[in-house]
């Protein structure tokens, strides 16, 4: 009797595992068509002189504009847990279908390092909470998919102490959102794992069927990695990516006038976005490279910069139908 309870609860083991490890989306190559999402953040108002459109509006635009699917901030002004009862929930998501749009996935904040220095607030659990919220409300909505961060890293705490807080923030997240049938999408975007090699390791390390990544081309190529390095991260990480995100920049040469020298010293550099295909970003080798390990997802956009040509909705409407453009003539 023990004998088959215990192989009973093997096979639910291995089935339910099966079916998280699905959420990647690939295919044949032959068989890759880029659907397209647009992120709200794009009309958020979050950045300077970037216009503000209620949920409602969002959606209205993206179906016009004429995106496949939406990806939908997790936080006010948008679709925060905190503003959305059954009732809400319902009302959005009959508004999101009757448009005909599919809900791709929650864009959710996190980052487990906050609070690193102050040792009695569970700051990771509290984040864990978060995500929790965020997952039921995804599933509320109609989606399966939950994107968030890992974290930034802090000056003066050792590294493998935040490393670790990423990973039991990972996990903790990760247990919650399978309640709910949620993939989590960690994109390399925060200190800790933006480097692909890190976020391998991460993901493996966490090994939960459930966390995936949202893998773009933006850090790579700011970290300098070329056209044949960017396909070979691709290519590592081709177990694991259930997501990506694509915007476009161009780098702005900063100085400083040195009264001293009478001259002027280079700083940093500036990034600023500009439409799809005006920038540094290698996409076409980039997509082409997600069409080669038959990725089958969507490609969201998003404007989440200060952009060329200003922030009021006419240019941001200018702006993403160009997107589209680009991804026509892939």
């Amino acid at each position: 009797m023990r004998k088959l309870i215990w192989i009973v609860g093997l096979l639910l083991v291995v089935f339910c595992e099966d079916g998280l490890s699905q959420k990647v989306p690939t295919g044949k190559a032959e068989d890759f068509k880029v659907k397209t999402c647009l992120h709200s953040v794009s009309y958020a108002g979050v950045w300077r002189g970037q216009a503000k459109l209620g949920v409602e509006d969002f959606l209205v635009k993206a179906k016009e504009l004429g995106f496949d699917g939406v990806m939908l901030m997790a936080k006010r002004p948008h679709v925060s847990p905190l503003d959305y009862d059954a009732a809400a929930r319902r009302v959005l998501r009959r508004k999101i279908e009757e448009l005909g749009l599919e809900l791709v996935c929650l864009a959710g904040y996190t980052d487990f390092t906050a609070g690193v220095d102050k040792a009695g607030i569970p700051n990771v659990e509290i984040q864990a909470c978060y995500v929790g919220e965020v997952a039921k409300l995804a599933r509320d909505l109609g989606t399966d998919m939950v994107r968030i961060f890992t974290g930034y890293e802090r000056e003066g705490v050792a590294y493998d102490k935040q490393y670790a807080m990423v990973v039991e923030g990972l996990k903790l997240a990760g247990k919650r959102a399978a309640e709910y049938g949620v993939t989590l999408a960690v994109q390399n975007h925060h200190d800790i794992g933006v480097g692909h090699d890190e976020m391998y390791w991460l993901l493996r390390e966490v090994n939960l069927p459930n966390v995936k990544a949202a893998f773009d081309a933006w850090a790579p190529t700011l970290q300098g990695l070329k056209a044949e390095e960017i396909r070979e991260a691709i290519l590592k990480m081709k177990g694991f990516i259930v997501h990506t995100t694509a915007a476009d920049y161009v780098r702005l040469a900063r100085y400083h006038y040195e009264q001293r020298l009478t001259n002027y010293l280079q700083r940093e550099s500036l990034v600023r976005a500009v439409p799809m295909g005006e920038g540094i970003i290698d996409y076409e080798s980039f997509f082409k490279t997600l069409k080669e390990i038959g990725y089958q997802g969507y490609i969201a956009y998003e404007m989440c910069e200060v952009l060329e040509g200003g922030g009021d909705v006419e240019n941001l409407d200018k702006t993403a139908k160009k997107f589209l453009e680009y991804v026509k003539r892939l």
